[in-house]
């Protein structure tokens, strides 16, 4: 039998493989208008992946617990995902100089893959 922190992790996993396809997609896609949207569209969606592994490690992260550390855990989990977030647009926009448009698809699109793969259910092995 599966405990929710395991279904949990299994479905982040999930949720991770299926951004980074869709986030390879959009970047082969952006091509189109050329290097830099391409980079764009790729470090927007990878701002989502990355900030959705930290939080799947931070708030699964501690096995099962009393309701009040757990989400506690959830919160900072989903407070650190967005921080990094927008902390890499700040910065691609910023410093880097990419176009704002790209990156928001990127982020759109993980975002979207991400609900999709966890809309799904599970195979139970």
């Amino acid at each position: 039998m599966l405990t929710s922190v395991a279904v949990g992790r299994r479905l982040a996993q999930r949720a991770i493989a299926w951004q980074a396809v869709a986030i390879a997609v959009t970047a082969l896609a952006s091509l189109a208008k050329g290097a830099d949207w391409a980079l764009a569209a790729g470090l927007g969606g990878a701002a989502i992946a990355l900030g959705g592994w930290l939080s799947s490690v931070i708030a699964l992260g501690g096995g099962v617990n009393p309701s009040t550390g757990a989400l506690a855990r959830l919160l900072a989990g989903v407070a650190l995902k967005w921080v990094v977030v927008v902390a890499v647009l700040l910065l691609g926009v910023g410093m880097a100089g990419l176009s704002p448009v790209p990156m928001l698809a990127g982020v759109i699109v993980a975002l979207f893959a991400q609900l999709l793969a966890m809309s799904r259910p599970l195979a139970r092995h």
